[in-house]
């Protein structure tokens, strides 16, 4: 059977009755049969579960692996009693919605006739270790690995999936670790570079010929930044961009700001740090000149989350950021999915829990397709639901015939004025 539903309860009851503070001690003898189940299956971890209907012996399966941090162990004592009351801490959120976002996708594959073993492990589980699990004799026949993972979850179960010669997709991770010399790892959740290099070419084509400053603080993030771009105006095909580097102090004022700045013509900045502070100040002291400043002000990734642009401060200039998951409100699915989360958990399903389901979904039906060459078509365009991919190898070794991993390219830019998303590119 597939994630059938005395399974997948268990995780999703957890979710429902402790985030809502109801009937903890029902939340608890959920987690405790799943424990229990977990140290009766082969994996010693989490689940191991079948997707199908009654199906004759010779029906071949597609194995695949899902690492995300359940936290288990840290949410339940030696006796299985829940440790935070009626409290959900925020750390437990993430892996757990993710696996929701799996568990949707998973169901729906079962509903299309899928032929699929999967195979759920908690990577925070002090049980096993995700070494041992890999090492594994029976985890050799997995096809597929898919992973809400850290740094050093990354580099291990990229070291893993090399060895095995399957792809292994980080969706979350956005970072190489770096790794290099490794066709098995996928990055969907873009680097920081290639968000460089979208702003740099979103520029070049709007803004080709306007003077565009830099405004950055000094640190080593800000100083990898501006090597990104100081590299794209090295290499870039087209005219170059304009740039000019401006250091700020922390302290600045907006009389100090509008220095750099020019009311006869529309101001094109680029806020280049991921320190929020300084990013949430630059664009308030912007909104304060914006009755005698046009700006136009793109900033890093890390916005997406992280700036609350509806917040009284923010208003008069435009405001782009980038980032490769755009949730669009107005999508169908987007809206099921939502409407399912409002009905059943009081709750808005978060862009983790869509990650879950587009990645799982995406990656399985082209392993359907594709069985053992799936790592040759890893990039194929088909069977995506929510996002586009643009899933393209990375050379940093410009001689070597071998990528040294995957990355998807595709970045969406989002355009806030007033608070209010009014373009998406």
């Amino acid at each position: 059977m597939g994630i059938a539903s005395h399974h997948s309860c268990f995780i999703r009851a957890f979710a429902i009755r402790v985030i809502r503070n109801k009937t903890i001690k029902q939340a608890q003898a959920h987690f405790m049969k799943l424990r229990i189940y977990s140290f009766l299956s082969a994996t010693t971890l989490v689940l191991a579960l079948t997707l199908s209907a009654q199906i004759d012996s010779g029906t071949r399966f597609h194995r695949i692996a899902i690492f995300t941090p359940l936290y288990l162990d840290s949410a339940f004592d030696g006796s299985g009693s829940y440790r935070y009351e009626k409290n959900f801490p925020k750390f437990l959120s993430p892996g757990l919605e993710f696996y929701e976002g799996a568990q949707w996708a998973l169901d729906s594959l079962k509903k299309e006739g899928a032929h699929l073993e999967v195979r759920l492990y908690d990577s925070r589980s002090s049980a096993t270790s995700i070494n041992q699990i890999l090492q594994e004799k029976d985890f050799e026949n997995t096809e597929l690995i898919l992973g809400h993972v850290s740094p050093t979850d990354l580099r291990i179960i990229a070291n893993g999936a090399f060895h095995l010669k399957i792809p292994f997709i980080n969706a979350n991770f956005p970072n190489d670790g770096n790794i290099t010399n490794n066709p098995s790892l996928i990055i969907l959740n873009s680097t920081l570079k290639t968000h460089c290099e979208g702003i740099y070419k979103f520029l070049q084509r709007n803004y080709p010929t306007s003077s565009i400053t830099v405004f950055r603080k000094k640190g080593a993030l800000e100083d990898r930044l501006k090597s990104y771009f100081t590299e794209i105006e090295r290499t870039t095909a087209s005219v170059p961009l304009r740039l000019k580097y401006i250091n700020l102090e922390d302290n600045i004022d907006a009389q100090q700001l509008s220095k750099y700045l020019d009311s006869n013509i529309q101001n094109i900045c680029i806020v280049a740090s991921l320190e929020e502070n300084f990013a949430k100040t630059f664009c308030q002291l912007a909104s304060q000149l914006s009755g005698s400043y046009h700006t136009s002000i793109f900033g890093m990734p890390t916005w997406d989350n992280t700036m609350d642009f509806t917040l009284p401060g923010f208003s008069g200039p435009e405001i782009f950021y980038s980032t490769p998951f755009y949730i669009n409100p107005n999508d169908n699915l987007v809206k099921s999915i939502q409407q399912y989360f409002s009905t059943n958990y009081y709750m808005k399903g978060s862009d983790m829990v869509i990650r879950g389901f587009e990645a799982t979904y995406h990656f399985v039906k082209l392993l359907e397709q594709f069985g053992p060459n799936l790592g040759a078509h890893i990039g194929e365009k088909k069977f995506e639901i929510i996002n586009a991919f643009d899933i393209e190898p990375v050379y940093l070794n410009k001689q070597s015939p071998v990528p040294d991993y995957y990355e998807n390219k595709k970045l969406y830019f989002v355009k806030k004025v007033d608070g209010k998303t009014v373009a998406v590119y």
